[in-house]
């Protein structure tokens, strides 16, 4: 993890990392929030609650890292708590599949960020690369579960993920 000129140190780097990672795992909650609103007793209700369970750890994890590295959360987190409700409540308003849609689209994105995650990290942070290792899986088993439930919606897919990734992005940034 050495920085070439001009590039953020190795530090910086865990910071942008931690600070979108808090990030996600806080839109991802909200997510999960706003479709069992909606969701709360249909069918897929045990699954959504089983995947928001598992954010909530993430979340958790995340949190004890910034706090543990003095990393300042993203600025846009007040931002990230409506937007990841209202795309929660606007999916489940949908329909259970869109809700499932939403959630391939985001971890589709999200297992993507992970692995330029490790790939930047190397062997420099085993631990942070545990961690986010362990929430890659997790979040890979969250999409498979999601397609596994029926066709995905193209437009809303492809909608959803251009968002997620603006929102990676700005969250690193911000």
């Amino acid at each position: 993890m050495t920085p070439l000129p001009g590039h953020p140190s190795p530090k910086k780097q865990i910071e942008s990392m931690l600070r979108v990672n808090l990030a996600g795992e806080y839109g991802a909650q909200r997510i999960y929030e706003g479709q069992l609103a909606i969701l709360k007793n249909s069918p897929s209700a045990p699954l959504l609650e089983h995947m928001k369970e598992q954010e909530t750890a993430h979340l958790k994890s995340f949190e004890t890292w910034v706090v543990q590295h003095r990393v300042r959360p993203t600025l846009l987190q007040p931002l990230w708590h409506v937007a990841g409700y209202a795309l929660g409540v606007t999916t489940g308003l949908l329909g259970e599949k869109a809700a499932m849609a939403c959630t391939a689209a985001v971890e589709e994105v999200i297992d993507q960020h992970y692995e330029k995650q490790l790939t930047l990290l190397g062997d420099y942070s085993p631990e942070l690369s545990d961690l986010i290792y362990t929430c890659q899986q997790e979040e890979r088993e969250h999409r498979d579960i999601a397609l596994e439930q029926g066709p995905a919606y193209p437009i809303l897919s492809s909608a959803i993920k251009a968002a997620s990734r603006l929102a990676i992005w700005l969250s690193e940034r911000v």
